[in-house]
């Protein structure tokens, strides 16, 4: 005879379907998956995850709410200073529209790919920023277990 408990609390190695929102620390929304009307499915332990989010779910049932806050350096670190680049304008085509803000891929010389947060044009110069946007942030979620498997 299976425990269903067991069976539908979340461990590492679960199949979880969530519905979750973020906030930030003065309550602005940065991502919800019902603004989208669409649950997220993960497997827990599996790197899917960062690393805080993943343990808050450690334990949960299928059915369960819980609110919880990660501090930056449990989701997406601090701000790195030395993680922000200038680059010559001149490897951007000729017609691209710079924006304070916006989000660009860029790749190194070995072919690794980065997303990058433009904060300075010039007319020589573009200033790349690399760490992740929430980067320095504590972080709200509100996570409801949909299924477990």
């Amino acid at each position: 005879m299976t425990d269903t408990t067991t069976a539908n609390t979340v461990q590492d190695g679960s199949s979880v379907k969530l519905h979750y929102r973020g906030t930030l620390e003065d309550g602005t929304e940065f991502d919800s998956s019902r603004q989208r009307d669409e649950a997220m499915t993960v497997t827990t332990g599996a790197g899917q995850l960062i690393a805080g989010f993943n343990d808050a779910l450690i334990g949960m049932t299928a059915g369960e709410t819980k609110t919880f806050t990660l501090t930056a350096a449990e989701a997406y670190g601090d701000v790195d200073p030395d993680n922000v680049t200038q680059l010559e304008r001149n490897i951007f085509p000729e017609d691209f529209e710079f924006s304070d803000g916006m989000t660009v891929p860029l790749s190194n010389q070995s072919g690794e790919n980065f997303m990058a947060t433009i904060t300075e044009v010039t007319d020589e110069t573009v200033t790349a920023n690399f760490n992740h946007p929430l980067a320095g942030k504590d972080l709200t979620f509100e996570v409801e277990v949909l299924e477990v498997t």
